[in-house]
């Protein structure tokens, strides 16, 4: 008999860039692969996002090739989900033994600096849960501190969205800050892969985290496997 685990997926609410035009929001993809591999083991889950409500979609991230968005999508459940999500503030981090950080550029704006994110993630993961995060959504364990205020990622085999994808997507002049650097700056110990936009997840106790949006799917399976396979 599987354990009971439920998941928490965080989103962003943040759509605007400083000057262009374009809306940026959820990367698509980094939650659907996430979920689709949770899907498999019929784990439950709650969408959560620091204002609740509807999470936006960055416009470049739907995909029409791509399956497992059109599957998730376009399943009544996820899309309500998706559109309703949970506001942070009515989350009890109780009942989850879960939580994994969605990308998407929107996260660098209203992840990192959000307290009841912080305190959530602390709970489920000194409550021996796991806590995962994938690209730009990696943002949102900058400053979790732990109890005895040490910081979660305090020497930490780490990744996340790297500066030379930053420059290569041309945002790196967009975002607030540079997420490889922060990272650095906090002690974390990152890593990345050498070739650009290629999948690559770091694992470190109950922490994966991934680099990039390809990386969800891994990080999805890591979770699973960690959670069940130990």
């Amino acid at each position: 008999m599987d354990p009971t685990y439920k998941a928490l997926i965080v989103c962003t609410n943040h759509t605007d860039y400083p000057t262009k035009p374009h809306k940026t929001g959820l990367w698509l993809s980094e939650a659907t692969h996430f979920y689709d591999e949770l899907a498999d083991r019929n784990i439950p889950y709650d969408i959560a996002s620091p204002n609740g409500g509807s999470v936006p979609i960055d416009e470049k991230s739907f995909d029409r090739r791509d399956n497992v968005n059109e599957k998730w999508y376009n399943d009544p459940t996820f899309r309500h989900k998706l559109e309703h999500s949970l506001k942070l503030e009515d989350v009890n981090p109780s009942d989850y033994q879960i939580i994994y950080f969605t990308g998407g550029h929107g996260t660098m704006w209203d992840f990192p600096n959000n307290q009841q994110l912080q305190e959530i993630t602390r709970h489920i993961y000194e409550n021996g849960g796991m806590v995962a995060a994938v690209c730009h959504g990696v943002s949102g364990l900058l400053n979790v501190q732990l109890s005895d205020g040490s910081p979660l990622i305090d020497n930490r085999q780490i990744t996340g969205f790297s500066n030379m994808e930053e420059k290569l997507v041309r945002l790196d002049e967009e975002v607030p800050f540079l997420l490889e650097d922060a990272l650095k700056q906090k002690n974390a110990l990152y890593s990345k892969s050498l070739i650009p936009f290629l999948p690559y997840i770091e694992v470190d106790e109950r922490m994966v985290t991934g680099q990039n949006p390809l990386s969800a799917r891994k990080v999805g399976r890591k979770v699973i496997e960690e959670m069940y396979e130990k």
